[in-house]
């Protein structure tokens, strides 16, 4: 028996070295070392996947989704074998800490540290790194990591943005020089267009976690939310010039970051400075990289509670294998590699040895957001009418996303609150069918952040936009209280208003937010015929705005029978409240035979794309028309355009961009001659700026000409001769007066104009730049900015200045066409929901 007992023993210990042998390192593994070449998105996921099955004990691998282009999204969960067994109580445990879900918290619980690596692509050495930081954790050998582990659960994501990756990994792998070139002037050193940062669209992923616009950022940000972890790190990279950044962060920091959370930036900065100062690497802190705008991979998990923190190594896409900086030194891909390993070894380390503050802490802020939320307003209230219907699903749908918990009031109230629309304090009436956000709930730090109304800025020197108020981004009339009110549970029922006519004279539908978009181009896919008046009207006692579709029997004959139930079904799916008459008389307006019930004709639309147009820009088209309205677009190159058949096209559509070589003098008269034959020019951002004061065009930017602003310089001068004694250490807080970031401003609206319909007298414009337009003496100057017209956000002195009685919206007829001028970006980041039917109107009802 002793024998048995002894060979037994020798059995498991020559099997566990075997295992141990059998455990390959990347080098082992890919062939190469890291370092040596970069690593095809395929490759990682093997590796991953190799490890998993190795070392099921310590490793289990989840795809969590796909990505557009259908690469898949991995998340490595790494731990203690015992914990690897608990995962779903770990899990649950943690989301009732927080209070999403109840009971008691079952076992010791370890802190939960969630790590993404790569999530700009051509920010490419991250997801080399987590290969190393992957095996240190599950290498049987290494006694340090498993310490860590008893403490700790570690979700590790190899690679948030796979699309962008590789767009720059089989790039360079074509263009570099054997074992890579340092010098900077290397073909390998410039991608092309778009680059490797942007995900399939070309969204920045790293400005879509509050939004979730992205397929990638949905299916993580779903999972993300069903652990809610203590630690978030977000690996990335900055110019190739640069050291290394790691926390505490530069200030502006949101007001809604926690004492305790500020503290531990700090904390983890002190473990990080331990591994850096002992290999003698370069780094800096508390400069760049501020926690103010919640759409970051640091600002998003802290506003749902974790330590949020940005790694940021020097390189990007312009580094390849091997750069020689200014200094002379030469940045390998090997260095790094070795940063960001050692980055996430002392993030594991400090989370790990702090696990039990981290638990305790997490806990109590979501006690916090329970019980005693911060902030002035205390509930939200969304008002409910026909016209809102829209954007409010659209609203409870990010919502749901965000797992923001809201209801409805139940009954009519009165109360006072601050009005957006008028950025006062006043009375409110409260309906029962009203949505209501309450601040006491696990989510009200989010909310807090995401609703007030302004944010408070601690320093103006901010890296992005400094507004974001949900209700100007959904267009929604809505109030914030200072008083709790508590929402029912359920939205009080609605009289169906079923279609009683079995075959109407015409349908109606008001057209009002996004889906009455979708609701058209479907009809337009489906051959149903559709028309829009351009006048309010009345007919049977009801009232109809301007823009209201009307899909009449007559034109649409062809589809016989299938019409009703056609038009009944998409109606249904959009969630478009669907009329119908007898007749084609009104009672006021013009009858649905009148020359302003016009024909919409299903337009053949073309979008610009390539070297110098903004990838983004672009990016914002390509996304509104294929994944939010499903409508087909073609996408044109800069590098050919000249020999486009552009009368093959109704709409052609310029999003920012420099294009003076694209468009150069020929090129343009081609177009204006395409426009003057019927076609429609959409112009946006810079794109109008480039048309402003061209032959034929009416429109003109604002602030005058170079001489004039000479001789105002020179007045100025002589009024104060020492103007232009300026402190070098200012100059950046100087620059900012004539800035402005992302901030929120109220636009006059020509409501009978097509390109305001749905809108009222009002639309709420993001404005992100102050190069404005005079007023068109001839052309139709829709959407402008007023004295007094500034709502919310950051903006400098002069820039104030430039951005009053300017035009924002305006179109100009041409010949038999039109062109649109878009000063604003209504489709900015994907997210401006406020924005996408003003582009459905500039698409589908102007010039029709």
């Amino acid at each position: 028996m002793k024998r048995l007992f002894a060979f037994c023993l020798l059995l498991g210990s020559v099997q566990a070295a075997v295992a141990q042998q059998a455990l390959q390192t990347p080098a082992q593994f890919l062939g190469y070392t890291l370092g040596e070449e970069f690593t095809t998105h395929a490759r990682v996921v093997d590796y991953v996947n190799y490890l998993a099955q190795q070392a099921p004990g310590r490793i289990k691998v989840q795809e969590y989704g796909k990505t557009y282009e259908g690469r898949p999204l991995l998340l490595a969960y790494v731990a203690t074998t015992e914990n690897l067994q608990r995962l779903e109580q770990i899990r649950e445990n943690n989301l009732r800490q927080a209070g999403v879900l109840s009971g008691q918290v079952q076992g010791k619980q370890p802190a939960i540290v969630w790590m993404s690596y790569n999530i700009h692509g051509n920010e490419s050495v991250s997801t080399e790194s987590v290969m190393q930081v992957l095996y240190d954790l599950v290498d049987p050998n290494n006694q340090q990591t498993k310490a860590w582990l008893e403490n700790t659960l570690l979700l590790l994501d190899p690679c948030v943005n796979p699309d962008g990756r590789e767009r720059y990994v089989q790039w360079y792998k074509q263009t570099q020089n054997q074992g890579g070139n340092a010098s900077p002037h290397a073909w390998e050193h410039y991608e092309p267009w778009p680059g490797g940062r942007p995900n399939h669209y070309y969204f920045d992923l790293n400005r879509d976690w509050a939004w979730q616009t992205q397929v990638e950022s949905k299916q993580r940000l779903a999972l993300y939310n069903n652990w809610l972890p203590q630690v978030h790190a977000d690996f990335h990279e900055m110019g190739a010039e640069s050291p290394y950044y790691f926390s505490p962060a530069a200030k502006p920091f949101h007001e809604s970051i926690t004492p305790w959370q500020r503290q531990f930036q700090n904390t983890i900065g002190d473990y990080n400075r331990q591994y850096f100062d002992k290999n003698n690497w370069l780094y800096f802190t508390r400069e760049n990289f501020d926690l103010f705008y919640p759409s970051y991979g640091d600002t998003w998990p802290t506003f749902n509670g974790a330590i949020g923190m940005t790694y940021e190594q020097g390189g990007s896409g312009r580094a390849g294998l091997a750069f020689k900086k200014q200094d002379g030194d030469t940045l390998t891909l090997k260095d790094r590699i070795a940063h960001h390993h050692a980055a996430s070894l002392a993030t594991i380390q400090a989370s790990s040895e702090k696990a039990d503050q981290l638990t305790q802490e997490f806990k109590k802020y979501y006690e916090n957001n329970l019980k005693k939320p911060a902030g002035d307003y205390k509930t939200f209230v969304f008002k409910a009418d026909s016209r809102s219907a829209g954007n409010l699903k659209a609203l409870t749908d990010y919502l749901d996303r965000q797992q923001i918990k809201y209801g409805y009031a139940g009954k009519n109230s009165s109360t006072k609150g601050y009005n957006y629309a008028s950025g006062k304090e006043e009375n409110v009436r409260i309906g029962q069918n009203d949505l209501v956000v309450s601040m006491y709930q696990p989510k009200s730090t989010l909310v807090k952040v995401l609703f007030e109304p302004s944010s408070n800025l601690e320093d103006s020197l901010t890296y992005d936009i400094t507004s974001w108020a949900m209700p100007y981004a959904f267009g929604l009339q809505a109030y914030a209280l200072r008083s709790r009110l508590e929402p029912g549970k359920q939205q009080p029922a609605k009289e169906a208003k079923a279609i009683t006519i079995e075959r109407p004279y015409a349908y109606l539908a008001r057209w009002n937010s996004l889906e009455d978009v979708k609701f058209l181009t479907e009809l337009m896919s489906q051959k149903v015929k559709v028309r829009m008046s351009e006048k309010p009207f009345e007919t049977e006692g009801i009232q109809y705005d301007a823009g209201t579709l009307i899909i009449t029997r007559t034109g649409n004959e062809g589809m016989a029978d299938k019409l009703d139930a056609t038009v009944r079904a998409l109606a249904q799916k959009h969630g478009v409240d669907l009329q119908a008459t007898t007749t084609g008389f009104v009672s006021s307006g013009a009858d649905f035979g009148s020359g302003s019930v016009r024909y919409l004709k299903m337009p053949r639309v073309a979008v610009m794309s390539g070297d110098g147009v903004s990838p983004y820009a672009f990016g914002e088209i390509w996304h509104y028309f294929e994944q939010q309205i499903g409508y087909p677009v073609t996408v044109l190159g800069t590098g050919y355009f000249g020999n486009v058949p552009l009368h093959e096209f109704d709409v052609l559509i310029l999003p920012a961009g420099s294009y003076g070589r694209v468009l150069n003098e020929q090129t343009l008269e081609q177009v204006k001659t395409w426009v003057r034959g019927g076609g429609k020019l959409i112009a946006m951002e810079t794109a109008a700026g480039f048309l402003a004061g061209k032959k034929d065009f009416n429109l003109k930017k604002k602030g005058g000409d170079e001489a004039t602003e000479a001789k105002e310089k020179a007045k100025e001068a002589k009024e104060d001769p020492y103007q232009n004694l300026k402190v070098y250490g200012n100059r950046e807080r100087e620059a900012l007066s004539e800035d402005v970031q992302g901030s929120v401003f109220r636009v006059n609206l020509d409501k009978t104009h097509p390109l305001a319909f749905g809108y009222g007298d009002t639309y709420y414009a993001l404005v992100r730049t102050a190069d404005t337009f005079e007023f068109m003496k001839d052309g139709w100057n829709v959407g402008v900015l007023k004295k007094g017209n500034y709502a919310t956000g950051f903006v400098g002195a002069k820039a104030k200045e430039k951005l009053q009685d300017a035009l924002i919206l305006g179109t100009q007829p041409l010949g038999r066409g039109q062109v649109v001028y878009l000063a604003d970006n209504p489709l900015f980041r994907g997210f401006w929901h406020n924005g996408k039917l003003l582009f459905g109107n500039a698409v589908f009802l102007v010039g029709q």
